[in-house]
């Protein structure tokens, strides 16, 4: 792995996710009723056959961890903007054997510290929404990939349309907050709240990606509309 040489600017999310980072992995498994390691497992499998992932929002590495295991002859660099969470990271990944396999780099999505097209791979999970310009993330991502590469980002997203049901709405907006102002502090999770309900539809990330030089292969949707996974490619032109 080759570091770019510039200067870093960590978003502000990174010291948010801080304060939470020691209560992050029970946070998924409760909000989500454990279904987050199923998504991540979906995630990881529509990749292909990678050896060169960037893992991108890493957090405490859960996602990394299931690149490193699906893919033996892989080596994963996982980034993300906080220090505690890249902290509770690596020791996931020494208990598991893993620690020359994966690396954790504390760093910025819209200001990639890597070489153009180092990657055959790059996956984010829960973190595009937290982003302040995604625009210049989703270039980021197609300027460190190899042309032909996949691109994965799964993202909560507000339930929608007539189908919809009515709990899987509540979920979101009542089940949610409640549950992480109980055991995190109600400020993160009302954020958490209105950052899902601000994210674009599945149709309109879909078009502003594709702006920034990514082609759709595919999009899913799992638990009524509550995450859907974006499986993409940089465009042969790269960005606008």
């Amino acid at each position: 792995m080759k570091a770019r040489n510039i200067t870093h600017n960590i978003n502000g999310s990174g010291a948010m996710f801080d304060v939470i980072a020691d209560r992050y992995d029970l946070l998924n498994r409760l909000t989500s009723f454990g279904r987050d390691r199923v998504w991540r497992r979906e995630t990881a499998i529509r990749l292909g056959a990678p050896t060169r992932i960037l893992d991108l929002a890493t957090g405490t590495g859960d996602l990394a961890i299931e690149l490193a295991q699906r893919y033996p002859d892989a080596h994963v660099t996982g980034l993300d903007p906080s220090a505690r969470m890249l902290e509770l990271a690596r020791a996931k990944s020494r208990a598991l054997a893993l620690e020359d396999r994966i690396t954790y780099v504390e760093g910025d999505a819209q200001e990639l510290p890597f070489e153009d097209a180092e990657f055959d791979a790059v996956s984010m999970a829960f973190g595009i929404r937290n982003v302040p310009d995604r625009a210049a993330a989703l270039k980021e991502m197609v300027r460190v990939a190899s042309l032909g590469a996949k691109i994965a980002i799964l993202e909560l997203t507000e339930p929608r349309g007539r189908g919809v049901s009515l709990l899987a709405r509540c979920h979101v907006h009542c089940v949610v907050p409640l549950l992480g102002a109980l055991i995190s502090g109600p400020q993160q999770y009302a954020y958490l709240s209105r950052s899902i309900a601000a994210f674009p539809s599945p149709q309109a990330f879909t078009a502003f990606a594709a702006e920034s030089g990514l082609l759709l292969l595919e999009v899913r949707s799992f638990s009524f509309g509550a995450c859907h996974l974006f499986l993409l490619t940089p465009s042969a032109t790269g960005s606008a």
